[in-house]
């Protein structure tokens, strides 16, 4: 037996924020030490920060990681350690992971495979390396391998794969499994999304079993840089045996995960594969170094050697943790105290609070109260209190803005659930400022306005007349606004600029409303083993989503505004996600949606295309939102389309033209 003690630190890191990055390295660091780690994975640009976007092209950047890569040597005296950082080489820049051994630097190995799709961008600052190509660096007057490298640490062979490099079709584990290597080091900026943690251990579990070696997988943790949320999740696995899983949408800075493997046995099975060996000369592309790697008790490993997980296992709760974390992180990292919100009474500012108050519960179940309350040390007011509700008080402002259109289910529902979540709530009445508005126009344009021929302009003036209030709100508290627009209206632009779309963050700009509407209901009734739910959401349930702009004889509702929110979804999956144009959409959808009939499903397709196409200006006027799922329609990091176009107009008419001639 060769056993050996392997694994993965998640950090929670800010981009460009030296100190605070160097600190949670040295804290992983000495953590691993003391777990009698011996070889430690680190996530993807660690040092720097994985979102610095273009701030990657300063040279103070490159040249800031080298002086912080310098100062975490001395720290890795009796481990193995791999970091990541930003690397200028021959005018390009190369993702890359150092691997340093006892103190000493090894080499880097530059990532082969840049991402650039969806939220990723990395093709616009670095450079993809080129498979089988080696090179040279030179660091503070010495000289280190750099490129398609693998290493040989006292017999141990050690290899990587960056993050995408294990993601496709080709990837590096395929060569080095032909060098016959021992452990492959996978460093990780993987955002969070529904579902993600399937393929991650899937490709890890595979990648160990097929290369026949031991595989670390380390990750991000937490809001990095404002709109991706990484969830950790440490995977430790060993020819196809998962031995450690690290928990994930946690609130610490650093979580360490290890687990003892068995060089040999790995290697015998390899040996049993018959596989090909690539009888090169390693002496170009193999770093050796000797390291003196402590012996193992083998009574002492079976203790330790235990996957284990404790993750969210449905969606709505994976949904829940992750935009709590996402909160958590986005208050901190900006210095704001808490959260103001312009509480409506209905389904979207409901969700937002909700979430708030999970946040709070979430975090002190993590990291226990004390710690978190020294996270926002900057948060005077709530270093006193002994109790999630006692932080909610000061932490969740509520404010409900009723008008003359406003109506009492409303206003008992926005105070029954700031009640439930103990938030600070006020009532404050707007209704004499949208009158003043009202009457200023009238006596300027000599006539008065009506519900007939003014209809858009006096619904969209009370949504505007609340942000100014909530604003301020916000300023005196020195807390956050947030937005409280969804996915499927701002698809549509069934949002009011500068009204409910006021904020600096906008937490569910990325769920559609039917799963949130679904989620509420979950949570009132249902909620998270061991957690509180909200009845109090009753309230909120048993009404239909309305913006309540119109009297209240009109009977507004959002759907009857729009169309049935399922359909909305399945439309803007098909259009913006699949990339259908109007005619194609009516064949796909007509089967499910065959209820609505068809003449009906052709007019809301054909309403969808027309709203989207004329409403970008106000997707690229949002505030920042949280990446969850691979339909975000986020214009800065997903989903890009022109302001002006031809908006469907030719599409348009071909789905017509197929009616006229049926």
């Amino acid at each position: 037996m060769k056993l050996i003690k392997i694994g993965g630190a998640t950090l929670n890191q800010i981009p460009l924020h030296w100190e605070h990055n160097l600190s949670n390295i040295l804290r992983a660091i000495k953590e691993a030490k003391q777990k009698e780690v011996s070889i430690l994975c680190l996530p993807e640009l660690c040092i720097s920060g994985y979102g610095c976007e273009d701030a990657f092209y300063s040279p103070s950047v490159h040249a800031t990681s080298l002086d912080m890569l310098q100062r975490i040597l001395p720290e890795t005296k009796g481990i193995v350690v791999s970091v990541g950082l930003p690397m200028m080489y021959q005018n390009h820049i190369f993702n890359t992971a150092c691997l340093i051994s006892d103190g000493e630097i090894l080499g880097f190995v530059a990532k082969q495979y840049l991402p650039g799709d969806g939220i990723l961008y990395e093709p616009r600052w670095f450079t993809a390396w080129q498979e089988n190509t080696r090179s040279k660096v030179e660091i503070a007057g010495k000289t280190y391998p750099f490129g398609d490298i693998f290493f040989e640490v006292s017999g141990i062979k050690i290899g990587f794969e960056v993050c995408e490099d294990a993601w496709v079709s080709k990837r590096p584990g395929v060569k080095l499994h032909q060098y016959g290597i021992d452990i492959i080091l996978n460093p990780s900026a993987s955002h969070f999304a529904f579902d993600k943690l399937k393929v991650r251990k899937r490709f890890v579990l595979e990648g160990s079993r097929a290369f026949g070696c031991a595989y670390v997988y380390a990750n991000m943790s937490g809001n990095e840089a404002g709109r991706a949320i990484y969830d950790a999740g440490t995977l430790v696995t060993s020819n196809g045996d998962l031995k450690a899983v690290g928990e994930r949408l946690i609130f610490d800075d650093v979580r360490v995960t290890a687990a003892v493997v068995d060089i040999e046995d790995n290697r015998v099975k390899q040996a049993q594969s018959s596989v090909h060996f690539k009888f090169t000369d390693l002496k170009d592309i193999c770093i050796t170094n000797n390291f003196d790697f402590p012996k193992i008790d083998p009574e002492e490993a079976e203790k330790e050697d235990k996957p284990w997980e404790s993750s969210p296992n449905i969606k709505e709760e994976e949904f829940t943790r992750a935009v709590s974390l996402g909160l958590f992180d986005y208050m901190r990292k900006s210095y704001s105290k808490g959260f103001v919100i312009s509480l409506s009474g209905g389904a979207d500012s409901a969700a937002i609070a909700s979430i708030c108050y999970m946040m709070i519960r979430f975090g002190i179940e993590s990291i226990g109260l004390e710690r978190f309350k020294k996270k926002l040390a900057y948060f005077e007011e709530i270093q006193d209190c002994e109790s999630a509700e006692e932080i909610a008080r000061h932490m969740i402002t509520t404010a409900y803005q009723p008008t003359e259109n406003s109506g009492e289910v409303t206003r008992n529902a926005a105070a029954t659930l700031a009640n439930a979540i103990n938030a600070t709530h006020l009532e404050l009445d707007v209704n004499p400022i949208f009158r003043g508005y009202r009457e200023i126009i009238e006596e300027q344009l000599g006539r008065k306005l009506t519900w007939e021929s003014d209809d858009v302009a006096l619904q969209n003036i009370q949504a505007r007349v609340r942000a100014p209030s909530v604003w301020m709100l916000a300023n005196i508290k020195n807390a956050l606004l947030l937005s409280t627009s969804n996915r499927s209206e701002a698809a549509v632009g069934y949002a009011t600029m500068d009204g409910d779309t006021s904020g600096g963050l906008s937490p569910i700009a990325g769920i559609d409303k039917a799963f949130l509407r679904q989620w509420l209901r979950w949570l009132e009734k249902e909620g998270i083993s061991g957690h509180i739910n909200l009845p109090a959401l009753s309230a909120i349930n048993a009404q239909q989503p309305t913006a309540e702009l119109r009297p209240p004889d009109s009977k507004q509702t959002d759907e009857a505004d729009l169309m049935p929110y399922d359909l909305l979804d399945a439309i803007e999956a098909v259009a913006i996600r699949d990339k259908k144009v109007p005619l194609e959409a009516f064949h796909l959808l007509k089967k499910d949606f065959v209820h609505y009939g068809e003449e009906q499903l052709k007019d809301w397709i054909i309403r969808f295309y027309r709203l989207w196409s004329r409403n970008q200006w106000k997707r690229e006027r949002y505030a920042p939102s949280f990446h969850l799922d691979d339909k975000n329609l986020d214009p800065k990091t997903w989903c890009r389309f022109p302001i002006l176009s031809g908006g469907f107009g030719y599409e348009i008419k071909e789905l017509e033209d197929y009616f006229t001639s049926r």
